[in-house]
């Protein structure tokens, strides 16, 4: 019950629930030892499994070819272009150069949204006027990266709902010409279960290799973290915790885990 008032998808609980159990049933305990301890680190490991590893995108920028695309992906207002310019800002202090590419050209203000933030945090954006084809917009974008020497390439889209055959299709074809290295899904953790059953249709028709959770901070309980993860059975790339530029930090499992763990699950 504690996982499912935390948000956790049912599937995902029942699934904790059977590692737990086939991890106690049959087990034997030294004397002394109190069965609480053991239940508990079973409970961590079931936890941590669902959850899977990080994804340290700095140290896959250091070992891959230049430059590094990174394809977003994700639906409506879940705050998708403010995180491109967070990770745009991450990058750039570790030391990588970045360019981004306004791939979303279809949303009403969304070029000069992200014409904001790039020259808030001073990176560069390629871009065509609005209502033209992003595929168009991507391609320039890599010309102009492998040209320049960029190191990472940050590629907006228009956000689209999940059920949207037409839009879906399109992010193919953006996919197609674009050739990502990582296609990184976002959504928010307030979302619940609606997050997952649209990641799961993303991945689906677009493939994910990796995501990001926005507004953590309105929604501590880490169940979305939790159920996304192990739905798509992708890594968490970054978690964002407000709207500052720096309002952005690697996922850790074990801080998820910890959240859990404080909502009942453990007296």
């Amino acid at each position: 019950m504690a996982l499912l008032e935390s948000d956790v998808a049912f599937s995902v609980t029942e699934e904790i629930c059977s590692s737990v159990r086939a991890g106690l049933v049959g087990k034997k305990r030294k004397i002394g030892t109190d069965v609480s301890t053991i239940v508990l680190k079973t409970l961590k490991d079931a936890l941590r499994s669902a959850l899977g590893e990080g994804f340290d995108l700095l140290a896959y920028t250091r070992n891959h070819p230049r430059p590094v695309k990174i394809l977003f992906i994700g639906v409506n207002g879940t705050g998708k272009t403010t995180t491109i310019a967070k990770i745009g800002q991450y990058l750039k202090k570790n030391g990588f150069s970045v360019v981004i590419g306004a791939g979303d050209t279809f949303r009403a203000g969304a070029i000069e949204q992200i014409d904001v933030h790039a020259e808030r945090i001073g990176i560069k954006v390629i871009q065509h006027q609005a209502g033209a084809d992003p595929s168009a917009v991507l391609f320039d974008t890599i010309q102009y990266a492998t040209s320049h020497s960029i190191d990472v390439i940050l590629a907006d889209t228009a956000g689209r709902f999940h059920n949207r055959v037409n839009l879906m299709n399109q992010l193919s074809k953006i996919r197609r010409v674009m050739n990502p290295d990582l296609i990184v899904y976002v959504d928010e953790a307030v979302a619940g279960n609606d997050a997952v059953v649209r990641a799961e249709e993303f991945a689906k028709t677009v493939g994910i290799d990796a995501v990001v959770l926005t507004k953590v901070d309105m929604d501590p309980r880490g169940g979305a973290a939790l159920s996304v993860a192990h739905a798509v059975g992708r890594p968490l790339l970054f978690i964002g915790t407000g709207q500052g530029y720096d309002d952005i930090r690697p996922f850790n499992p074990e801080e998820i885990v910890g959240e859990l763990l404080g909502v009942g699950l453990v007296a």
